[in-house]
């Protein structure tokens, strides 16, 4: 009865310091860690106005939908790109939902940037991200806007052009994927232009 009360003792006392290592000093050390080499995103890349309101985070798409403004990628997550329903539409390349969603998005692009009904369209314009919250959109997609939002703004063409320039982020290390421009910081810069 000795050993199995020492050996009980024993393992609580074992449990209670891996609980305080691993669900307190380790934590803090990585929060603290992440708050010293790199505070911005450790607190999600939020983006700030002058007076410190909180007007989004620079990792996560916003709903965009007047002229004057880029528009992000359709969200699987609801019109409204909530964070807390982030996901795909999970249809796959035969459905017939998909093909009409697309459709209907295509069309729905065409007419917003006033294309001609043969014009190609990128494909990031009417496709989701894989999270439904990407901030992203291609350069491809920002050129076709850019000449909307400067007829909506009355800026000049070259203008617009120059901060879509100003706001593409490269390639990850360089190597991965393709060049994107952030929505959020373009429009704010956008935003910007006017006052």
């Amino acid at each position: 009865m000795r050993t199995l009360l020492a050996e009980l003792k024993i393992s609580v006392l074992v449990t209670l310091l891996f609980a305080v290592l691993l669900c307190g000093a380790y934590p803090l050390a990585v929060w603290a860690g992440a708050q010293a080499l790199f505070p911005a995103k450790a607190n999600g890349s939020l983006v700030l106005d002058k007076d410190g309101t909180v007007r989004g985070s620079a990792l996560l798409a916003q709903s965009f939908s007047s002229a004057p403004y880029f528009h992000p990628r359709p969200s699987g997550a609801g019109t409204s790109y909530d964070a807390a329903n982030s996901s795909g539409t999970n249809l796959g390349p035969t459905s017939r939902k998909l093909a009409d969603v697309i459709t209907a998005a295509v069309a729905a692009y065409r007419s917003e940037n006033d294309l001609g009904a043969g014009t190609a369209v990128p494909a990031d314009a009417v496709t989701c991200s894989g999270s439904g919250l990407d901030p992203h959109i291609s350069l491809a997609n920002a050129s076709v806007q850019a000449g909307r939002v400067a007829k909506a703004r009355a800026l000049p063409p070259d203008r617009v052009r120059a901060l879509i320039k100003q706001y593409t982020e490269g390639r990850d290390l360089n190597v991965f994927g393709d060049p994107g421009v952030n929505v959020l910081l373009l429009n704010r810069a956008l935003d910007q232009e006017g006052k």
